[in-house]
């Protein structure tokens, strides 16, 4: 056979190769296409929900709120539900008009729920009536005293005068007290054991109240504000037995700002001096943080301890590195994750928890385990929803 010869049946050869390998490879890409267009067409078990939620800023703490929002919502998508969330916030917390005008915006839109933690009660209340006489059902986070004039299918959240009476029994542990934080009597507690008020007020029942000394000031968000009132309300229900626990001075509005709370931190340090002050309390984290960060800048941590309330990755980082004593448990990301859920059953027909309470509790150096990286939530069971919808 000459060369030539073999040259050509070699070029038939690979020519037929390329061939094969070309209707091969249409053949994949066909498979490949029908597939998605399968998974195109596989219809959602439910119509599309439109979730509308409004928190009264984007800071640490709301922010947290509204990725789990985001995150039920596509675990409820995983399992056929059509659920799409709209977050929108004021600029601040105190621009209580633009809440409002975020609400109304979202009954415009038609929105099949509205999900709101209030920057103001009273002040949204009326948006809140429109919402009901629309037509639309309304989920209430980050608080679970009724909103008076307004029906909410659900609220989820925790008792805000709970919260700051939890902070109490902190400040009293941490000063002498029994329990995890101080050099008193030291409590046995596994990680993820609820240091909730049921377990401090058990705790203290016995305790001699003229056996716990410490001094300290108190940081509130915004002053008269149902927020503000009822956490000091709960705060001060429990250090008002101890005759030896002191408030310094009047309490400070920071307006929830952690600049202000600095502010106010570095003026209170100023005014008392080493052994005349032993602690501050933030009743958010970011007033805490801000607290933290004038009694460093001070060099005050020795005699100096700050206690806050939140549970924000930032503050619970701080805590582990031991720049923050501990603080109360707001459950941020259990609004977001059971909100969505509520929202899905009260659409379907369905009849969500009125009240959920996420236990305000004591979180601290040796029980972050049970909040993060990854908080301790429980699964949802769409697809019992989904059932119980007949779907």
């Amino acid at each position: 056979m000459s060369n030539l010869t073999k040259g050509k049946n070699l070029i038939y050869i690979l020519g037929a190769l390329i061939l094969v390998l070309v209707v091969v490879v249409v053949l994949n890409i066909a498979g490949v296409l029908d597939l998605r267009a399968q998974r195109a067409e596989l219809p959602y078990r439910t119509d599309k929900i439109v979730i509308g939620f409004t928190p009264p800023d984007i800071t640490g703490v709301f922010k947290t709120a509204t990725d789990f929002f985001v995150e039920s919502a596509a675990n409820a998508r995983e399992a056929g539900i059509h659920v799409e969330v709209i977050a929108r916030s004021p600029a601040t917390h105190l621009d209580y008009a633009d809440q409002v005008a975020i609400i109304e915006d979202f009954i415009a839109r038609e929105v099949d729920v509205i999900a709101i933690s209030p920057a103001d009660v009273a002040a949204v209340t009326p948006a809140l009536q429109r919402a009901n006489e629309a037509g639309i059902p309304i989920i209430a986070v980050n608080l679970l005293t009724p909103i008076e004039g307004v029906e909410v299918a659900s609220y989820i959240g925790f008792d805000n005068f709970t919260a700051g009476a939890v902070t109490a029994y902190a400040v009293l542990d941490y000063f002498g007290g029994p329990g995890v934080l101080g050099e008193g009597p030291t409590v046995e507690v596994g990680p993820y054991d609820f240091l909730d008020k049921a377990f401090w007020e058990d705790l203290y029942a016995d305790v001699d109240p003229a056996t716990i000394n410490a001094r300290g000031i108190l940081l509130e968000g915004v002053a008269g504000n149902y927020f503000s009132t009822a956490r000091l309300n709960g705060f001060r229900s429990v250090i008002e037995q101890f005759p030896n626990i002191e408030e310094l001075q009047p309490s400070v509005a920071t307006d929830w700002n952690r600049a202000k709370a600095l502010a106010a931190s570095e003026d209170a340090l100023t005014r008392f001096g080493e052994g005349e002050i032993d602690f501050i309390w933030g009743m958010s984290s970011e007033i805490g943080l801000g607290a933290m960060l004038a009694v460093e800048a001070a060099e005050r941590q020795v005699d100096v301890k700050v206690f806050n309330q939140g549970g924000t990755a930032e503050s619970m980082s701080r805590i582990r590195e031991g720049r923050l004593v501990a603080e109360t448990w707001h459950g941020f990301p259990e609004w977001g994750w059971y909100g969505v859920k509520h929202a899905v059953m009260v659409v379907l027909g369905q009849e969500p928890p009125n009240i959920f309470d996420v236990r305000p509790r004591t979180l601290f150096i040796d029980n972050l385990v049970q909040f993060t990286p990854v908080p301790h939530l429980e699964p949802i069971d769409w697809e019992a929803i989904l059932q119980a919808a007949g779907k």
